[in-house]
């Protein structure tokens, strides 16, 4: 690399970290939602009330330069008080023991208004890595906002409760689709 391109790619990346805003999500405009297959004809919807995230935005280059979340397990919240208890119970988030569920990113790939999101979601004190798809970013003014897209298989994070159903299948699918529509200021 010559002495030009090194100059340049240093440049790039201290603009790059000079113009990273810290945002500060707006829960009354974010939703941390889930959803899963119940007896394998139904989606059955979630979301979780309580969380903070920090959120290091850069919006020249619509990057994200840090972003970290924690949910709080004990506000699930699907609707229906004797499914959220069972989900609080050791079958599922045994959220007296694991009370926060945590994603810490660690790469960022923008593709323009969009990118792939990489980092470690621990559940249950079970570590895993996770790609979650970035769309619609979106800035107005000192605001931003996003959503975030992926799966997991629950089992991979000892969330293994279910019931086989007698005509086939089972009560409840391993796979877990995440959606997380985030509005965040400056």
């Amino acid at each position: 690399m010559n002495l030009i391109s090194k100059v340049s790619a240093t440049l790039f990346l201290t603009v790059g970290l000079l113009t990273a805003t810290e945002y500060k999500v707006d829960n009354a405009h974010t939703n941390v939602g889930f959803t899963v297959k119940h007896m394998m004809i139904t989606n059955v919807h979630g979301k979780f009330n309580a969380y903070n995230s920090v959120i290091d935005f850069d919006e020249v280059t619509k990057t994200f330069k840090k972003f970290s979340a924690t949910v709080d397990t004990t506000s699930i919240d699907t609707g229906i008080e004797k499914r959220d208890a069972h989900l609080k119970s050791d079958d599922f988030f045994a959220v007296e023991k694991f009370p926060k569920m945590i994603f810490e990113m660690t790469s960022y790939k923008a593709d323009g208004d969009e990118g792939k999101m990489t980092g470690n979601l621990t559940i249950r004190g079970i570590t895993k890595p996770v790609v979650l798809d970035v769309e619609d970013i979106a800035v107005i003014g000192n605001k931003v906002g996003f959503s975030l897209e992926g799966k997991i298989n629950r089992t991979d994070f000892d969330l293994k409760w279910n019931k086989a159903i007698e005509l086939g299948g089972v009560a409840v699918s391993e796979e877990v689709k995440i959606k997380v529509d985030v509005e965040a200021a400056k």
